[in-house]
């Protein structure tokens, strides 16, 4: 691992790395923000369609809200870079830019695009070996990460201590970003389809033993046919798993909207380190 670049910041320290990914087979880049004081624990971020290491840590305002409380964040790339695979750059649902946080299994893509192992094995021992936090980690995500963090924190529900989302991609399958993303990372396996389906996992069973905070904007312009919330809700009802899912009036899909509730996040994830 390798330091790019560092700058101070609410009294502590931006810095966005890159080093050697084993799942990737790729160069990888993350960014992080560490407080200086004793550091109580990790968030990782997840990223949206298009977004790379940088937006969350220069558009989402968190480093004082971190800073006062103990945590540090990381913020992984949304997929490998610098390969050249067959539609890999065709468009912004699929390939470069759009990981959609899962392991594919179609030729080609399933030599790199592993970005469930990614982020849940290498990235999380990454974090407990160069940040010295054990396993007092966390994460949460919009949109595409929204639905990365859901999955993740729903099958890896051991590893991680709470998990929040904004405006995320609750039914990738049915939505016209996921259902072409899916096609091209597993073909039309749909036992594969549902295991990176926050809605199919629910539905399945799959839940944690605490709350899941979800904030969406009542204005988002992808709410009804591309994130399908409601499709998430009515899985939830009589299963086991609790959602705190609070619409904010009037806010979007944009960082304003996440810079608003920011600091709500981080004082959920900081109650359960």
């Amino acid at each position: 691992m390798k330091t790019l670049a560092e700058h101070k910041c609410f009294k502590g320290t931006v810095r966005f790395h890159q080093h050697d990914s084993v799942e990737t087979k790729t160069k990888m880049n993350f960014s992080t923000f560490i407080p200086d004081g004793p550091v109580k624990g990790c968030l990782i971020w997840l990223s949206g369609l298009t977004c790379n290491e940088e937006n969350f840590i220069t558009k989402a305002g968190a480093q004082k809200y971190l800073a006062e409380a103990g945590l540090m964040v990381i913020c992984p790339d949304t997929s490998p870079r610098g390969l050249n695979l067959p539609g890999e750059h065709d468009g912004i649902e699929f390939g470069s830019g759009a990981g959609f946080y899962v392991d594919a299994t179609t030729d080609g893509y399933k030599n790199h695009y592993r970005m469930y192992s990614y982020i849940s094995n290498e990235l999380y021992a990454l974090i407990q070996k160069e940040f010295k936090v054990g396993d007092n980690i966390s994460i949460f995500g919009h949109s595409m990460g929204g639905h990365g963090a859901l999955i993740i924190g729903l099958r890896e529900k051991d590893k991680f201590k709470s998990v929040s989302a904004f405006a995320p991609a609750s039914n990738p399958q049915k939505s016209p970003w996921g259902a072409k993303a899916f096609l091209g990372y597993f073909g039309q396996d749909q036992k594969t389809w549902d295991m990176y389906d926050t809605t199919a996992l629910i539905k399945a069973g799959v839940s944690r033993d605490n709350e899941i905070l979800i904030d969406q904007g009542s204005l988002d312009p992808f709410l009804k046919e591309r994130l399908l919330l409601a499709n998430l809700v009515e899985a939830a009802q009589g299963s086991r798993q609790k959602l705190n899912i609070r619409m904010q009036q009037g806010y979007d899909h944009s960082y304003y909207f996440i810079a608003t509730f920011i600091e709500d996040h981080i004082k959920f994830h900081a109650r359960h380190f």
